[in-house]
Formats: C-alpha cells, sequence, structure tokens
C-alpha cells in the first residue's frame, strides 16, 4: 500500500509499504475513504531533524472496516467508522471521565509501531474503544460534501468544539478566538453552536475569515500584537473577552490570549504548545483570576453527538477543506498548507 512518510524538514515522501495486519485480537484493520493534513503536522515539517528516524505521517481519517480482532465488537465489516486521532479503550476511569487522550492503553499514530494514517490502510488498536460507526452511511454512495463534514469529526470540528467546551462558552459570552487557521475557525462554528453572543475572530487572511463570518463571527480583527490587543479591548469596552480560544500554540498567541481574557475569565488552549515556560504569575494570569484550560481534544469523548449533528445537517464542518488531492500528492499538499496556499488538505482515496 502506499503511505505519507516524513524523513526530516520539508522532506515527505509516498512510499509503498507493507499492508498493516492484525496485531492484537483488539486491532482492526480499516480501507482508508478520506484522510487529510493537519495544521499539527506542520510542525515536524518545519523542525524534524536530519537523520532522525523515518515517522509515519496522518492522524485523521475515516474508512471503511476491513478486518476485525477477535475480541472487537461494536463495529463489524463493511461499517463506515470515524477514527478519533488517539485510539483508546474506552473504559477505563480515564476514558469514562471524557479524557480519552490520555488513556493508559492508548496512543497516538505513527509512534509506538503503529502506522499513521494518511495511507491507504490502516491498523487501529483497541477498537472497540476508538471506532465509531456512522449509522445509516454508505461510504461508496455518500455525498462528498458528507464526508468532508465527517471527517472533520475525527480532529478539526472537535478540537475547536474541545476548546469552546473547556471555555465554557455559553449564550450572552463574548468569545475570542485566535488563529484563523482551520481548528480557530472550527472554534468560531463550536461557539455559535453553544450560543455565544459576540465571536471576535483574530485572523489576517480574508478568505479564512469570510469563512468565520459566515459560521458566526461577528467581528474580525486583523490586526496582530499590541495592535490587535487594542482592537479587541476597543470592541469590548475595554474589558476583554469571557472566553478566548487559543487555535495556534505560539507563545505570541498565548501573550495575545492572556492580554485580550476579560477578569475572570476564561483561556483554553487547543493549539499544540511550541513552548514549556509561559507567563501564568500576576501580569498574566493570577492577578485578574484568569483560568487557563484546554489541552488535546478527547475527541471520542465527543463523537456519537457530533455524527448526528453532521447526519442532520445542524453543522457542515466540512468546508474547511479547500483542496483535495490522491495519496500520491501528499507532499504537494504539506507544500500547499506550509505556504499557505491551502487552509486545509483532504487525502481521497
Amino acid at each position: 500500500m502506499r503511505a505519507a512518510v516524513m524523513y526530516e524538514a520539508g522532506d515527505v515522501r509516498v512510499e509503498t509499504v507493507p499492508d498493516p495486519v492484525l496485531v492484537e485480537p483488539t486491532d482492526a484493520i480499516v480501507r482508508a475513504v478520506r484522510s487529510c493534513i493537519c495544521g499539527s503536522d506542520l510542525h515536524p515539517f518545519h523542525s524534524k531533524p536530519a537523520g532522525t528516524p523515518a515517522k509515519a505521517m496522518g492522524h485523521e481519517q475515516i474508512g471503511v472496516v476491513e478486518e476485525l480482532g477477535s475480541e472487537v465488537t461494536g463495529v463489524a465489516k463493511g461499517d463506515l467508522v470515524v477514527v478519533p486521532f488517539a485510539y483508546a479503550d474506552n473504559t477505563c476511569p480515564t476514558c469514562v471521565d471524557g479524557f480519552h487522550t490520555a488513556c493508559p492503553h492508548g496512543g497516538y499514530y505513527g509512534s509506538n509501531g503503529v502506522p499513521g494514517l494518511q495511507a491507504e490502510y490502516s491498523r487501529i488498536p483497541q477498537a472497540s474503544g476508538t471506532l465509531v460507526k456512522v449509522p445509516g452511511v454508505d461510504a461508496a454512495s455518500a455525498d462528498d460534501a458528507l464526508l468532508k463534514s465527517l471527517l472533520t469529526l475525527s480532529d478539526v470540528y472537535l478540537t475547536g468544539y474541545h476548546a469552546a467546551f473547556m471555555g465554557r462558552v455559553a449564550p450572552g459570552k463574548t468569545v475570542a478566538v485566535v488563529g484563523d487557521g482551520a481548528v480557530g475557525l472550527s472554534g468560531v462554528l463550536a461557539a455559535k453552536r453553544m450560543g455565544a453572543e459576540r465571536i471576535i475572530l483574530m485572523g489576517r487572511h480574508t478568505d479564512r475569515t469570510d469563512l468565520g463570518l459566515a459560521w458566526g463571527a461577528t467581528d474580525v480583527v486583523a490586526e496582530r500584537g499590541e495592535e490587535g490587543i487594542a482592537k479587541v479591548l476597543d470592541l469590548t469596552d475595554g474589558l476583554g473577552a469571557h472566553v478566548v480560544l487559543e487555535a495556534v500554540g505560539l507563545m505570541p498567541a498565548y501573550v495575545q490570549s492572556h492580554s485580550i481574557a476579560r477578569t475572570g475569565g476564561v483561556i483554553s488552549r487547543v493549539g499544540v504548545p511550541q513552548y514549556e515556560d509561559a507567563g501564568v504569575g500576576w501580569g498574566s494570569l493570577f492577578g485578574r483570576n484568569l483560568t487557563l484550560t484546554g489541552g488535546v481534544a478527547p475527541v471520542r469523548a465527543y463523537l456519537e453527538d457530533a455524527i448526528q449533528d453532521v447526519l442532520n445537517g445542524v453543522i457542515d464542518p466540512g468546508k474547511v477543506f479547500d483542496r483535495t488531492i490522491g495519496i500520491e500528492d501528499v507532499p504537494a499538499g504539506y507544500a500547499a498548507m506550509d505556504q499557505r496556499e491551502s487552509l486545509k488538505v483532504m487525502i481521497e482515496f
């Protein structure tokens, strides 16, 4: 089969690799229908050192179940399933608490011997707890727009949703979203779904912010740094936003977030942090009673409800995909996202 492999920064290749096989009785083999490239994939694309082991790429997928281990329940061969970006047993106390990405029996694709999901076939560990069937939908005849929206549930939309959920977005709240990438835009859509009264989107790419406006943003702030902070404070009568969704992961975005949060408000981070040290003292969080939350999105916890929202037409998050490629064009897809020629690239099999 063909799969995407990263060797070093800027070097992604599509190679022929062995087909995956069942290793544990809890495994399943899934044939990919759609996968995609994530903004977080660009971090190693920028920084992976030369000479380090090659890495199988990809963690977002919808597909059809092809094989099942003897202990797998809940899905059957031929089912169209959403594959969350992390696998988990869905039964341990951590999963029951709703934090599947910290499951002690779980893990991430492209590590610990588990292949990535930018591939024609995938081995899914803990398949009973990980895979979620899409009821009443046949992959062969499904509408492309529906498949796009279902694919966002493997990561991007539900990461934006997690930011809003952890930020306690509610009716009457003012929400600021830092970042106009696919996750930030998904945060706009989720905040609107949760009833936010005002949504300020901070981004400077009009093709992206136009989608944000269509999804419920009430204001767009294109300025950055101190100028952007001043603009948000001006829009909120000097008070700031009740909830700030940080969808970038870089230090300037964090500083911007605590600078525009309302006293007593919440900063919810879902951009993968590219730093370990950050301000949490008097001048950043403590002095204004700000809450810092967010984290790795446990999309499995939200999947059943989100699938129904997509099937019922309540949300259409698939609009974040603005380019479709085949597996052989994955390197060009990475380049397009890196150069901001594309918001989010979908891989069609």
